[in-house]
């Protein structure tokens, strides 16, 4: 029997069956490597030496940079042994990962990366049940997300220039993002005919390539429109301007994620804004200021592409926040020194 090949099938089932962003993909992969690992160096029994002085990773394979030459014996042995993994087994990894002091929040997504790899092995009819269900995920801090006041967000909107091609693009990137609500990937996915000025929506394709609609106000249109007077012009000049990319870099080409968040750096430093605000900050921003003007749920769920009401719920308990704050600033309780 070949090299171990179940979680490369994995793999390609989150990316071709599941729709998940490379990125993702790449997080599992990693998940599962070291997994891999830890299996091999703690519970597999290699019935033949190998090449290497340590056991290989069930999860290599003949094309792996990680790949270690071993023979069909011991390959066999530690394919069986991933497919005989049990609840104490998981639960022994998860004490080892609480000893390399891992946060709760990665612990519990490398155990989503088991639940789900285990689950996968069970609708392939690999195993008969998932070893992973019965093992709870650690407690996690609640975190709510940061969000700008409405001054802070028209400040940093009012920070690029617009009289440069440049400047004028950042403008319109900021705008957008925090009138749409949406990604920093979405954003930078973003081509010439997504945006519909006469219907005043705007196409996004989101995550697992699901896509949606999203109104867009005249603000950030107007944006939009004063830089593609820009881009077009510095179109006219580059025979290597891409035509279709509607945010380009200044070769004409996509600007990429990164590049993104550069930008907004620069802007929120020269605004003397918090350096640790990311583009996902207007984002939650623009969640719990539609919540604050009278938003329901779902509707924001829908703008932002939630696949759950839950995630988008994490935003009613900022606005809730934010009403105790002015109703205590506005009626400051009594004291027990002032009581009658």
């Amino acid at each position: 029997m070949k090299d171990c090949h179940l979680s490369q099938d994995f793999l390609d089932y989150l990316t071709y069956e599941k729709h998940f962003s490379g990125h993702t993909a790449k997080c599992y992969g990693a998940d599962l490597v070291q997994f891999g690992g830890w299996l091999s160096a703690n519970m597999a029994k290699p019935q033949t030496n190998t090449d290497s002085d340590n056991h290989a990773n069930p999860w290599s394979s003949e094309h792996g940079s990680t790949a270690t030459v071993v023979s069909t014996e011991t390959t066999v042995d530690l394919k069986q042994v991933v497919l005989a993994v049990d609840v104490d087994t998981i639960r022994r990894y998860m004490a080892f990962l609480n000893e390399q002091q891992y946060s709760k929040s990665t612990t519990a997504r490398k155990l989503a990366t088991l639940r789900s790899f285990y689950k996968f092995l069970v609708r392939r009819n690999f195993i008969d049940s998932n070893p992973v269900t019965s093992v709870k995920t650690p407690k996690q801090e609640k975190k709510l997300p940061k969000f700008l006041e409405y001054e802070e967000v028209q400040l940093l909107l009012d920070t690029p220039p617009t009289d440069t091609w440049l400047g004028a693009r950042d403008k319109a990137i900021l705008e957008v993002l925090y009138n749409t609500g949406m990604r920093v990937s979405e954003i930078a996915a973003l081509n010439m005919d997504d945006v519909d000025f006469l219907g005043e929506v705007i196409h996004i394709r989101g995550k697992g390539k699901k896509e949606r609609l999203a109104p867009i106000g005249s603000k950030a249109l107007q944006a939009i429109q004063g830089y593609i007077e820009f881009r077009n012009k510095r179109m006219l000049n580059d025979s290597n301007f891409d035509p279709k990319v509607l945010f380009a870099n200044k070769h004409g080409k996509r600007l990429s994620v990164r590049s993104i968040r550069r930008k907004m750096d620069k802007y929120l430093a020269q605004a003397g804004l918090d350096p640790a605000i990311s583009p996902h900050t207007l984002r939650h921003s623009f969640a719990t200021h539609m919540l604050n003007n009278g938003a329901d749920l779902r509707s924001v769920q829908e703008l932002l592409g939630h696949q759950s009401l839950s995630t988008t719920q994490i935003y009613t308990h900022l606005t809730t926040s934010k009403i105790k704050e002015v109703y205590d600033s506005a009626h400051p309780r009594v004291t027990d020194n002032t009581r009658m």
